[in-house]
């Protein structure tokens, strides 16, 4: 997302990265890291399971914080290539698209007395890393998941509005506000997982397929306004300041699919 998108006042760009920040803790590969990690560990260290959410989006945050203000030291000197933003926007494309259909097939081909699996790519390949009992640990997963195309990605924005507006301390704060955002969502991500846990199986499976189906929904929005975007200028400039709305109304989904899933295991919990 190229920094046209954004509001011309600070205040309005601090709002838009915080939602941005809200709506990458529920990135596929979030969910199932936070899901894994709360797993493993519900039934032994309870209380550390309900701060997995936490911790991961915090090791994730302090791979960010620093990334982006290295990015804001070399953009005083270099022209970050305008191509990088539009190499940028097709990867995540690709990738959102393929998570989409992973999730759509994972809940197509699991078996009905199973909960679903939620699928993340980073998730495939870093799947052993989840099973550790420590806070340390969980940090140190947040922190690797967090090395990523989409980091460089956002580091980079927040050094390209530091320049604009003539201060390497304005990276800091909307780093940090990025951070935020991904905190309340792991977070709370991580309390839901928990008292899911908790469930009859019946119910954990109900509200995993609900979960699965929203994640690829959100995704197959997310990349389909981006291609609109490249293919349309028209549709590029309606959407340019209306980042914060599409925001919310990925975040209204996600929310608004945990409550689906409670409403609809709710009878089977008694079972």
């Amino acid at each position: 997302m190229g920094t046209n998108h954004f509001p011309e006042d600070i205040v309005g760009v601090a709002l838009v990265v915080l939602m941005l920040g809200i709506r990458h803790g529920f990135d596929p590969d979030h969910l199932a890291a936070i899901d894994g990690l709360t797993r493993y560990n519900s039934s032994e260290r309870p209380v550390l399971a309900k701060m997995a959410g936490l911790l991961f989006s915090f090791g994730h945050g302090l791979v960010i914080v620093p990334l982006s203000i290295y990015a804001a030291s070399l953009a005083q000197t270099f022209d970050f290539p305008v191509w990088l933003d539009t190499f940028g926007t097709w990867v995540s494309i690709t990738i959102l698209l393929g998570l989409a259909v992973l999730n759509l097939l994972g809940v197509l081909r699991t078996p009905a007395h199973e909960a679903v699996q939620l699928k993340g790519w980073r998730h495939s390949f870093f799947a052993r890393m989840l099973n550790v009992h420590h806070a340390g640990a969980m940090l140190a997963v947040g922190a690797v998941f967090a090395l990523s195309f989409d980091t460089l990605s956002q580091a980079s924005l927040f050094a390209v509005l530091a320049s604009k507006y003539q201060g390497w301390h304005v990276t800091v704060i909307l780093a940090l506000l990025f951070v935020v955002g991904m905190l309340i969502t792991d977070g709370i991500n991580g309390l839901f997982i928990a008292k899911l846990i908790k469930r009859s199986d019946r119910a954990a499976r109900v509200a995993s397929r609900v979960m699965a189906l929203a994640i690829s929904g959100v995704s197959i929005l997310v990349a389909v306004v981006s291609i609109l975007s490249e293919m349309s200028p028209n549709f590029d400039g309606w959407r340019s300041g209306k980042e914060i709305w599409l925001g919310g109304l990925i975040v209204a989904i996600m929310v608004a699919s945990y409550f689906v899933g409670q409403r609809l295991s709710k009878p089977y919990m008694a079972k």
